[in-house]
């Protein structure tokens, strides 16, 4: 006993070393939490190399006293190829610490250059390395701008089949600390290929310092397809219709930055023609390669009206308005047909004779029942080809404030009170002016596939619900209103799908110009398509009280508001269940009550 009372002071002063010990390590492990602006206020700008150790976990703090923003950028990162971006990577707050707000998270599968901006003047970054021994590196710059000041030329929009684009002040020096954004996007079906003339700036072997990224889509998320700097002169292609290019500058070192121009590929691989129709033009894709017999590039190529040019690439593509460039326009009996004709004559040295064959290209779009027959018929020297194709008229539905129909309602869904008036417009996209929208039939649904139960609010171009009101033939808009309603036995949800017919507004014995006609009574009159128009889902307001609306009070006591913890249905069966475990109860205790009745105490005889 005397034994363990001398030891146990040496005992506690061995516990309290190793807790000592243990704190020194924790410390350790956390001494890379440092500022990087606190200590010296004149740095506007920093650069770091940061080689990481394994089971790491260290958070800078950037901050500068100033109605400044900052931007951060890891032009060079080198983790753990095989951690996960859960037990190793960077993440980039806004504020001075790792509570405020997430602006980003590295890791080794991103596929860009990380670039963040903070709201303010302080942003705090933090990097979590896992336990693997490989050698880790990331490379930081950062500095100090105000967002409101921008730099001339320093990126924008670009929207043509073809263009150039230069650094700000090239052939002179690009400026410090610029960070250039451009957007390239072109017509769909095409993909693009970015040419770079020149590229000259500072030469870094990982391209840390100043360096053009080019991404394969609108913006800098869309997967990066090469980061370059030095003296190059690269070509990249996207994979889609649009292109990002990104110019990033550090504060030394400029040169004379980058020359580049683009231009559009048509992606698909068209052997001779191709003719699409829509709503309200048609176009033609003509190959260069088939023009290459008429000693053509697309040049001498025109429509029936001269001025309309077409657009040249690899292809020639004539976009046509159904209602200009010349273009015939022809009413039938179930069809309207859109024709225009593309020209070109070789050039010859005599008015008289020609030893060169003559092309001739007439496209023609039939709009008709259900279908768009899309047609070409290729002349050349009295030799006829043809091709068909399916195409439709385009139509859209949306809600909108008021009966002024002027401002559309772009909330999704969309919450309604009980009875409230809704505005909804069918819309036509089309070019031809003499087409009319009709509203055959229109009905509601509490989901979006319209199976049972639905209700028709127009059945036939007439009116089906009490509140619902037709608007006049209004040329390429279908209008109608009604109040809002719900379901029995049903989610909270209406669904609406209009059915719509297209007529010639010239044709007075249309169906569209017939209006409300009972389907006992109708018979097969002309419209020239037809087609489905569907939106939702329209709510109902939720804590809204139901009563007192007319017209729908029958619906108010069969279904509550959605937040409503009980209604009768609910209340019922509560009820229920009481009342058996009431009888339950009941019979338990009178079956125990017997059981002491029939098995009463006796007393045991004396032995």
């Amino acid at each position: 006993m005397e034994l363990v009372r001398r030891l146990m002071p040496l005992t506690l002063l061995i516990l309290s070393c190793l807790a000592e010990l243990t704190m020194a390590e924790a410390e350790g492990n956390a001494s890379c939490t440092v500022s990087l602006g606190g200590a010296n206020m004149a740095e506007t700008h920093k650069a770091m190399i940061l080689q990481l150790n394994p089971s790491e976990n260290c958070t800078w703090t950037i901050e500068r006293p100033e109605n400044k923003s900052i931007r951060i950028i890891f032009s060079y990162v080198q983790l753990d190829p095989d951690g996960s971006c859960e037990s190793e990577n960077i993440k980039v707050f806004d504020g001075t610490s790792s509570n405020g707000p997430l602006l980003g998270q590295v890791c080794s599968k991103n596929d860009y250059v990380p670039v963040f901006e903070s709201s303010s003047s302080t942003l705090t970054f933090q990097i979590v390395t896992d336990s693997a021994r490989i050698q880790r590196t990331v490379f930081v710059f950062y500095y100090f701008f105000s967002p409101n000041i921008s730099i001339p030329n320093c990126g924008g929009y670009l929207d043509t089949l073809e263009g150039s684009f230069t650094s700000p002040n090239y052939p002179k020096p690009h400026p410090e600390l610029a960070y250039c954004v451009w957007h390239i996007q072109v017509e769909k079906d095409y993909k693009i290929k970015l040419n770079f003339k020149e590229i000259f700036l500072e030469i870094d072997k990982q391209c840390k310092f100043d360096f053009l990224a080019i991404y394969d889509g609108p913006s800098t998320n869309s997967g990066l397809i090469g980061q370059v700097c030095g003296r190059v002169t690269p070509t990249f292609e996207s994979s889609s219709n649009s292109l990002t290019v990104v110019l990033s500058t550090d504060y030394a070192n400029s040169y004379r930055g980058f020359s580049a121009s683009y231009t559009s590929i048509y992606a698909e691989n068209i052997n001779t023609t191709s003719l699409t129709c829509s709503s309200d033009r048609m176009r033609v894709i003509i190959s260069k390669s088939y023009l290459e017999a008429f000693n053509s590039n697309g040049n001498n190529l025109q429509l029936k009206d001269p001025t309309c040019r077409p657009k040249l690439s690899n292809v020639v593509e004539f976009s046509i308005p159904l209602n200009g460039c010349g273009t015939i326009r022809k009413v039938e009996d179930q069809s309207i047909t859109y024709t225009n004709i593309i020209t070109f004559s070789a050039s010859s040295t005599s008015e008289v004779i020609t030893r060169q064959k003559q092309l001739q290209i007439i496209v023609k779009c039939e709009m008709g029942h259900n279908s768009t027959v899309e047609i070409i018929y290729i002349t050349e020297d009295d030799v006829i080809q043809s091709q068909n194709a399916l195409g439709k008229y385009n139509t859209s539905m949306a809600l909108f404030e008021s009966n002024s129909f002027e401002k559309t309602i772009l909330e999704s869904p969309y919450y309604v009170d009980l009875n409230q008036t809704l505005f909804v417009q069918v819309s036509l996209h089309t070019s031809d002016p003499n087409l009319v929208v009709f509203l055959d039939t229109c009905r509601a649904s509490p989901t979006s596939d319209f199976a049972s139960p639905t209700y028709d609010l127009i059945k036939s171009g007439c009116s089906r619900d009490e509140t619902c009101k037709v608007y006049p033939l209004f040329g390429h808009y279908g209008r109608f209103q009604f109040n809002a309603f719900k379901f029995l036995r049903s989610m909270s949800s209406v669904y609406l799908q209009c059915k719509v017919l297209i007529c010639d507004s010239s044709d007075h014995q249309s169906r569209c110009n017939q209006g409300c006609v009972s389907r006992s009574k109708r018979d097969i009159s002309s419209y020239k398509w037809k087609t489905d128009s569907i939106i939702g889902p329209i709510r109902l307001k939720r804590d809204r009280s139901a009563s007192g609306n007319s017209g729908f009070q029958h619906e108010t006591h069969a279904e509550e508001t959605p937040n409503q913890p009980f209604n009768s249905l609910h209340l019922f069966s509560f009820m229920v269940l009481a009342l058996n475990v009431v009888i339950v109860a009941t019979i338990t205790v009178r079956h125990f009550v017997n059981q002491q009745a029939d098995y009463k105490y006796q007393k045991l005889q004396n032995y």
